[in-house]
């Protein structure tokens, strides 16, 4: 009888989907409501945020003097891609108050081995593309076939096509693949715009191998079929062009802030105003990756440049009012390293910077979610920093708590 009710229970709950997370009640900590920190209680009842006390109470936890604020996200970062090292990663994540994770460009094969390990209460929530959609000789053919495949496994015929890259050059390839690519259950669509300008002097040149992406033609047919899927699209895009094509295309987010790697014509990548404005206007994020510079770049003269090149753009689309995202697209370290980037950058001042992390990255990974604001109705996630980070920015290194979905994590 005992087994009975137990599974009787357990039946019961899944099917109403109630959280078994005690009721927790928070005392003595000054909460972030989107522009300052107001001292307040706020109480966590089945895995929620609410204003209001439940019947029942199981813990209070006083916060002393902590500053509460939203988890961060990392908007673009292919790090947790696989097996390897991944309790290590997924402890990095959670160490640095990361909670929220994309990864644009996997490959199922692999995400499919870590499921069991992330999207849960104590764990990361991330989402996935899989495989990237590419033209014929375009990124990241290249990246795959030459340099990760000493690293990764390749398919059965020894390339990475249809696993980790999807060759789509006409109408023809988007109908033939496109199954292929459903049947891996992306969250999301991946494309490539690299350097239209050039386009069609690149497109059948092998001098350009790995430094080229989809006709812009072919990227709008891509992203009707994925709306038409319910599935948004990221475009990793280069110049100021190919921002401009992303856009025409219809495209939800934007991998990559022109500027983040200037190593063609300097001319190509500051964007105007037309188009910073009609990206506010199509409510398409723009994730910034601009610590790609300073990890990869070794010339100080070139580093300096493409900041002035990013300083000028990141005003430019806060100004216009676009949705700027944090994701550095570095391996081997967080949106930690890109958000003291553009700290050191001196663009944003810490509150703005602060919403970008907190507010705006999770929007874009997880847009159906009640994330980012603490606030009723709202998922009772959170991290407890030493000190105001809107006087001084470097106190998000200083975090004391993190709760996530009613409970504590990392104790």
């Amino acid at each position: 009888m005992k087994q009975l009710s137990i599974l009787s229970l357990l039946i019961v709950l899944t099917f109403f989907n109630l959280s078994s997370a005690e009721n927790y009640k928070f005392t003595n900590g000054h909460w972030f409501d989107g522009n300052k920190f107001q001292d307040r209680v706020f109480y966590s009842v089945d895995g929620m945020f609410a204003t209001n006390p439940p019947e029942k109470i199981d813990k209070e936890i006083d916060l002393k003097g902590g500053y509460v604020i939203p988890p961060f996200g990392d908007a673009h970062n292919h790090y947790i891609s696989g097996p390897f090292k991944i309790d290590e990663i997924l402890h990095q994540y959670l160490t640095d108050g990361i909670f929220y994770a994309k990864n644009p460009a996997s490959i199922a094969r692999d995400t499919e081995k870590i499921k069991d390990k992330i999207n849960k209460p104590d764990s990361v929530d991330v989402v996935f593309s899989g495989g990237a959609i590419t033209a014929t000789g375009g990124h990241p053919v290249k990246l795959y076939e030459e340099y990760l495949n000493k690293v990764k496994k390749p398919g059965p015929d020894g390339t990475f096509e249809n696993l980790a890259y999807y060759i789509i050059d006409n109408e023809k390839d988007l109908e033939t693949k496109w199954p292929m690519i459903m049947a891996n259950k992306p969250d999301f669509i991946k494309s490539h715009l690299l350097y239209t300008e050039e386009f069609e002097k690149r497109r059948d040149d092998p001098k350009y191998y790995g430094l080229k992406g989809q006709d812009p033609k072919m990227l709008a047919k891509v992203v009707e079929k994925a709306h038409q899927n319910n599935l948004r699209v990221s475009c990793h895009i280069e110049t100021a062009q190919d921002f401009r094509n992303a856009l025409a295309a219809g495209v939800d987010e934007i991998n990559h802030m022109p500027g983040y790697y200037p190593d063609e014509n300097p001319d190509w990548y500051p964007i105007n105003e037309a188009d910073a404005k009609r990206a506010a206007a199509q409510k398409v994020f723009v994730v910034t990756t601009t610590y790609v510079t300073v990890s990869e770049m070794k010339d100080p003269e070139k580093i300096k440049a493409a900041q002035e090149i990013q300083r000028r753009n990141l005003r430019l689309l806060h100004d216009a009012g676009v949705k700027i995202a944090i994701g550095p697209d570095v391996h081997g370290v967080t949106s930690l390293a890109e958000a003291m980037n553009l700290y050191g950058l001196k663009v944003f001042d810490n509150l703005t910077l602060l919403k970008m992390w907190c507010e705006t990255t999770a929007e874009t990974i997880f847009p159906k979610r009640k994330i980012g604001k603490l606030a009723d109705g709202y998922e009772a996630s959170f991290i407890v920093l030493g000190s105001d980070p809107i006087a001084n920015f470097e106190a998000v290194k200083s975090i004391q708590l993190r709760f996530k979905q009613g409970n504590f994590i990392l104790q």
